[in-house]
């Protein structure tokens, strides 16, 4: 009888583990929307305190997944500006006193964790600061070094020293990062400069972490499909940035923009989540808002990277108010107080519109994309349909009225995904688009 009541107790502790067993991002991301936070310039204060009270209402903004810009202490030899880049990292395991404490972080953390929300940390594995600890405390072979034995400075980030993964102690000890933060409760990693590490640091510190948390959600700053084969779960759709960009440039057309999504299609594994974005921390304080480089197209491109297929969707710091500003990247520079306007709602409708439609999942739970035959080159005509669940999605991807015809497969009653409105639309029965004016139509069931 004692064994038999052994037997049902390890059964039972089998059957508990199971059921609470963490959802890998296979099973939840699909349609998430990520917020990429910049710690400095997200509120005036720049601190994870004030940033903690804003929480609330980026969860009402639909957001799921917080990405933070590093939080680590930022090296002083050689800093750039008068607060030094992120990205100069002296110290990995703990918080930059600009920001507060790793108290502050820890609650910013758990109150985002109880709102439903996930956090990922910016993770920066090529290079450190010129004066981390390492560069004297450890042989000389942890760091890439010229001739004259000065670590390697990449590009023009004369502020960095990079890390030598040749040297299987520097592995080790980055991977050891990654832990100590996952450790905390993080959700997982934004993965810096992607491609300059080799392939195989990632396939062994990832399959290593997910043993213990397999819902960690692991996204590359890097375009291939490698990175997916590597461990990532999502890749930054770069070439797609710069398309749309050059579309609402007049430089390139919707047909540019169907050859390129064929051939992603055809590159990536249906599993891969693609960052879809108009801006980030790159793009805006180097090449510009969205504003500045797509113009009156700006929320049209928007609204296309939530419906194309495979996208995960990115807002950068401001653009939930349509902040037309280069923010300075050295520099304290924070967003105005916020005040909610018109395009906190056009990203509140956006957000929902992802959430409400599993046609819209990227990853292998996505619905099927199907192009609306006849329609005019410069018009990106198609529906995304899972199930029951059909979306139509009509863009006028350019500066000139466009027709519309409508074919049978798109007839039926629709709700205006950012209006609310009813329509109908009927085969055949023509209407036109203005100038970079669009429609996402959910079918009514």
């Amino acid at each position: 009888m004692k064994r038999l009541f052994n037997l049902l107790f390890a059964a039972l502790l089998l059957a508990a583990s199971c059921t609470s067993r963490p959802q890998a991002p296979a099973e939840w991301a699909g349609s998430t929307v990520l917020y990429e936070m910049n710690v400095r310039q997200f509120t005036p204060e720049g601190t994870f305190a004030a940033a903690e009270r804003q929480l609330p209402r980026l969860r009402e903004l639909g957001v799921d997944i917080v990405w933070l810009m590093p939080v680590y202490p930022i090296g002083e030899k050689g800093r750039k500006g008068s607060l030094g880049s992120y990205y100069a990292i002296r110290d990995y395991r703990a918080i930059n006193p600009e920001f507060g404490t790793m108290a502050d972080f820890e609650r910013f953390l758990d109150r985002a964790h109880k709102l439903g929300m996930r956090v990922i940390l910016d993770y920066v594995a090529n290079h450190t600061s010129p004066d981390h600890a390492w560069v004297t405390e450890m042989p000389s072979e942890w760091y890439v070094r010229d001739s004259t034995g000065v670590p390697v400075v990449q590009y023009d980030w004369t502020d960095i020293a990079k890390l030598n993964y040749a040297t299987p102690a520097v592995r080790e000890a980055m991977f050891d990062v990654l832990k100590f933060w996952t450790d905390k409760g993080v959700d997982g990693f934004r993965c810096d400069a992607a491609k300059e590490m080799p392939d195989d640091f990632w396939t062994d510190a990832f399959v290593r972490l997910r043993a213990v948390r397999p819902d960690l959600f692991l996204l590359a700053e890097a375009e291939g499909p490698q990175f997916h084969a590597d461990g990532f779960d999502a890749t930054y759709a770069w070439e797609l940035h710069h398309m749309l960009n050059s579309i609402a440039q007049g430089k390139q057309s919707a047909a540019d923009l169907r050859a390129y999504l064929q051939a992603d299609s055809e590159r990536y594994p249906a599993s891969a989540h693609r960052m879809m974005f108009t801006s980030n921390h790159d793009e805006n304080s180097w090449a510009g808002t969205e504003f500045e480089r797509m113009g009156d197209a700006a929320a049209t491109m928007a609204a296309l990277t939530y419906v194309l297929p495979q996208s995960l969707p990115l807002i950068y710091t401001g653009q939930e108010i349509g902040y037309d500003h280069r923010f300075a990247f050295f520099e304290k520079d924070p967003v105005p107080a916020w005040e909610p306007n018109r395009w906190t709602a056009f990203y509140t409708k956006l957000n929902a519109l992802r959430h409400d439609n599993p046609a819209l999942a990227s990853g292998a739970a996505g619905g099927e994309m199907a192009y609306m035959g006849g329609a005019v080159s410069d018009l990106m005509a198609f529906t995304r349909t899972a199930g029951d669940n059909k979306v139509v999605c009509l863009f006028n991807l350019s500066a000139r009225q466009q027709p519309v015809i409508p074919t049978v497969e798109v007839g039926g009653e629709y709700t205006d995904a950012m209006t609310g409105a009813q329509r109908t639309i009927v085969p055949g029965e023509e209407f036109a688009l203005g100038p970079w004016e669009y429609l996402i139509l959910v079918l009514e069931k």
